[in-house]
């Protein structure tokens, strides 16, 4: 990707070319040139604004990542709560126009190379989420914060290609409620965590343990997690 991105209107030109050469001619059949000429322009244009094939396939990725970063960056009173927001702004993106979405998705499906890329992609948001967990909640356990970048990403992923895989839309209210569900497993939604039977857990709610100080902070939370779940 070029250090200067096109605008997005354009970028949806060149991306929605390409993906019409793709589904017609096939991915390693369609050339630069033809996507270029395809999207009225050059083809150094076009290596300097998207770089290569595989490239423009990803570029709404690589500027929403850029995106995303800059937004968390702006400082947040409730982490945790700010990577689910950052989350459903991923998926507004997308699910902005969904036919786009659908002819990438399939494009991206039937080429191995493609594949490999989506899952480096799908590693860049999870990463992004986790250091900024680390960064903005310096205290906390780190397999807490990798652990729930981890969830959140497979809980956008998974609405996501319900709306990739499917003819209608898919509100981001899903994902907003799949969300919650994974604060409150956390015990960091702001209204508070759940009960073991699913309900939302009472302000009153206090869970008293008592531990060898020597013993590891991690298996603290394994013998804790043991008992609420027995």
């Amino acid at each position: 990707m070029s250090e200067t991105p096109a605008p997005a209107a354009a970028r949806n030109l060149v991306v929605g070319a390409a993906l019409d050469l793709f589904a017609r001619h096939g991915f390693e059949a369609t050339s630069v040139e033809q996507i270029a000429q395809a999207a009225g322009m050059s083809r150094s244009t076009f290596f300097r604004q998207f770089g290569g094939k595989e490239d423009v396939v990803f570029a709404d990725h690589d500027v929403l990542l850029a995106d995303l970063r800059q937004w968390l960056d702006r400082g947040h009173d409730n982490p945790w709560v700010a990577v689910c927001d950052a989350s459903q702004r991923a998926y507004r993106h997308f699910a902005r126009d969904p036919q786009l979405a659908r002819r990438r998705y399939q494009i991206v499906r039937e080429v191995p190379a493609l594949r490999d890329r989506e899952i480096v992609t799908v590693f860049q948001y999870e990463r992004l989420f986790d250091e900024y967990l680390r960064r903005s909640l310096p205290g906390v356990d780190p397999l807490d914060t990798v652990g729930f970048a981890a969830l959140v990403t497979a809980l956008h992923n998974h609405v996501l290609r319900r709306l990739l895989r499917g003819t209608s839309r898919v509100p981001v209210s899903v994902l907003r409620t799949a969300l919650d569900g994974a604060l409150r497993r956390y015990g960091v939604h702001p209204e508070g965590g759940v009960h073991p039977d699913g309900d939302r857990a009472a302000d009153d709610d206090v869970v008293v343990a008592v531990f060898p100080r020597r013993m590891p902070v991690a298996e603290m939370a394994r013998r804790v997690r043991d008992e609420l779940d027995a």
